[in-house]
């Protein structure tokens, strides 16, 4: 196991401020939340999280920055520009590894994990009038996919691969994040999306009480084609408005992770008060409920945070 202590260094400042500590301190702590857009998952569960540190770590200024998500998270977390990010498992294990076409141009082997959380599941959502319920349906249409190079990019050039297909048999590409994929929807401009997120997300139920809405289907053979850290799972009937039957789909979990600059103490404090503070960070978003320190350290590619791992060894998890 990797280990280390050191002093811990505060970033720059990069976005609004959520909140203070009670008591100031000399030794001031800042920690900067990295997740995702404002209408995804990561963003709600990274304002949880950093109003729980500000009341919670002695001396800790805390804020949350939205971003592009998993690629644009790791490279700030490497470069020192935050504390805390949210990214998906395939993205952190090809920042480890320094996988160029990914967006790591280098190995960052400075990251730190501190739990794998709840799972991200890949959900391609269609206008209706595009019939599209299936990834063959999808030929010729126009398609949004993430930020080039983004976690959700991967997922869909990853998606398409096994599937047999790649970008040049759809009709068009789009590289957009959630929200703006959903406007375009609205208004006709595009048939369709693929997302990476957890179940329940905002832009997919507001798009579907408002407009009719299909999911396509991702069979199990062709993630099983994928295989780790991809994995066959369904979306729920009932999840979206208008959905009346189970959707098979891929889920991909998503890690808790930061850098070996952040001072043992808190990464400990990080890693204990989330889940001391579970049920409150289910009011921030329901994918919290997934959360369990049971299987945080399941499917990690990168070495624990020694402040995570004596948490870990605190509770009994690690011997």
């Amino acid at each position: 196991m990797f280990n280390f202590t050191g002093k811990f260094v505060p970033a720059a400042v990069l976005g609004a401020t959520l909140g203070f500590a009670p008591q100031a301190s000399l030794a001031q702590e800042f920690i900067n939340v990295l997740t995702g857009g404002t209408s995804g998952v990561y963003y709600p569960l990274g304002v949880g999280l950093s109003e729980i540190y500000a009341e919670n770590i002695e001396g800790a200024r805390t804020q949350v920055q939205a971003t592009k998500a998993s690629v644009e998270n790791l490279n700030l977390l490497a470069q020192g520009k935050g504390e805390l990010a949210f990214a998906l498992g395939d993205s952190v294990k090809f920042a480890w590894e320094g996988n160029a076409e990914a967006g790591f141009p280098n190995a960052l082997t400075n990251l730190r994990a501190i739990a794998a959380i709840y799972p991200n599941y890949i959900q391609i959502v269609a206008e209706a009038s595009a019939g599209a319920t299936t990834l063959e349906d999808l030929r010729g249409k126009t398609l949004s996919v993430g930020a080039p190079a983004s976690g959700t990019e991967l997922n869909a050039r990853a998606i398409f691969a096994a599937a047999g297909m790649t970008y040049d048999d759809l009709g068009k590409v789009e590289y957009l994040p959630y929200a703006e994929s959903a406007e375009l929807i609205k208004n006709r401009q595009l048939q369709a999306t693929l997302q990476s997120s957890g179940l329940g997300v905002a832009f997919i139920k507001d798009l579907s009480a408002t407009h009719e809405i299909t999911l396509v289907g991702i069979p199990a053979e062709v993630v099983e084609s994928i295989g780790a850290p991809y994995v066959p799972a369904v979306i729920p009937a009932g999840t979206y408005t208008g959905q009346d039957a189970d959707v098979p789909t891929a889920a991909v979990g998503n890690i808790l992770v930061t850098h070996e600059d952040v001072s043992e103490e808190t990464a400990y404090q990080m890693t204990k008060l989330m889940f001391d503070n579970l049920d409150r960070l289910k009011a921030s978003h329901s994918a919290a409920g997934n959360i369990n320190p049971e299987t945080a350290l399941e499917g990690l590619s990168i070495p624990l945070h020694p402040g995570a791992e004596r948490y870990y060894r605190e509770i009994g998890l690690i011997k």
